[in-house]
């Protein structure tokens, strides 16, 4: 065989190997996202009971709601009493479940877990959603920058990091003794790379993903699902409630893809919209930078802060991690504060006139 007949024959190999590489991709996403619609995991086989971290506002009280409105008792943990007793009635009122609530300050040390452990004492927990979370700042900061910094760490890492681990230590016991268990953990697009003037927010929500990957590997044998949803921008109070469109979910949309995906993935980016941009971000190293920057200075996207991080997620990690990057974004973010400050004066001195 000649050396020309090899070459070919390398490259059609190459070239079927990567067709049914693609191929294979194009099968997970559609069953992922598409077909999990008919193909429903009936969730009310892991057991009666849901607890949800979180469960107050946003991503949490959607998932709350659409475990309910799938046949699921809910257990709702959050801070303020008063939310989580208007968010259960409304379970209630709307979908005729049962809801328990726990108060609890996730933003505290371990003192808080042994009042959650006495509550779910006796319950038939099947499913733990892990979605509690918080920033420290609505716009872009250097690590040094963050208000009340002594305080602000540890209540980050506490509520961030720390409720996942502990929370999944209190009813996994009761999972594998029943062989049957679903644990969902809320990372973030924001955690897959490194976000510079959000470091210890991306921080935290790597170590998730990594934790949600390790433990599924795990307990995986013993039937528990362990699944991380990393979601890209969902319309809640974190992202300062976004325009709801094709690339930002509202955040009942994305709890009811998400929780489709449930036997299909251990991982995913929750739904199609955010799965495609994921795709993009992976292939953005070949796409213009020129481009990319007016973007990023045009301010038609997002407001503030989710603007800019929308648009820093989608780029290579070489410019993302750049002096004159970070610069810039600061820049911006310090204009955009101004400008807030600006409106919020104006509309006081309407009030007073």
């Amino acid at each position: 065989m000649s050396f020309t007949e090899v070459l070919t024959t390398i490259g059609g190999f190459m070239v079927v190997f990567h067709l049914l590489k693609l191929a294979w991709r194009c099968w997970c996403g559609l069953r992922e996202f598409v077909l999990s619609e008919l193909w429903q995991e009936d969730l009310r086989t892991y057991g009666q009971w849901a607890v949800v971290t979180g469960a107050t506002s946003g991503i949490g009280k959607a998932y709350a709601s659409e475990l309910a409105q799938r046949g699921l008792d809910v257990i709702l943990v959050s801070r303020s009493d008063d939310k989580l007793r208007m968010v259960a009635k409304e379970i209630e009122d709307r979908f005729g479940r049962k809801t328990r609530i726990i108060q609890a300050d996730f933003t505290e040390s371990n003192s808080i877990y042994p009042a959650i452990a006495k509550e779910l004492q006796g319950l038939e927990i099947g499913i733990l959603v892990n979605n509690v979370g918080m920033t420290y700042s609505d716009h872009f900061a250097y690590f040094l920058e963050i208000p009340d910094a002594e305080q602000k760490i540890t209540q980050v890492i506490n509520c961030n990091m720390l409720s996942v681990p502990q929370m999944t230590r209190l009813v996994l016991p009761g999972m594998i003794e029943r062989r049957k268990g679903l644990i969902i953990n809320i990372s973030s697009e924001v955690g897959i790379r490194p976000q510079p003037l959000l470091s210890l927010y991306s921080a935290t929500k790597i170590f998730v993903t990594y934790f949600s990957q390790c433990l599924h590997a795990e307990y995986k044998s013993k039937g528990i699902i362990v699944q991380c949803v990393a979601p890209f921008m969902v319309s809640t109070n974190m992202t300062n409630n976004m325009n709801v469109n094709y690339f930002v979910k509202s955040a009942s949309g994305f709890a009811h893809e998400a929780l489709n995906t449930v036997g299909h993935s251990s991982y995913t980016s929750g739904c199609l919209s955010h799965a495609l941009q994921v795709r993009e971000m992976s292939d953005y190293d070949h796409l213009h930078i020129v481009s990319c920057c007016n973007i990023l200075t045009s301010h038609l996207l997002f407001p503030v802060i989710s603007q800019d991080m929308a648009l820093t997620i989608l780029m290579p990690d070489w410019i993302r991690m750049s002096t004159f990057l970070i610069r810039k974004l600061r820049n911006l973010a310090e204009m955009n504060e101004h400008e807030v400050q600006a409106c919020r004066e104006e509309k006081l001195r309407e009030k007073e006139e």
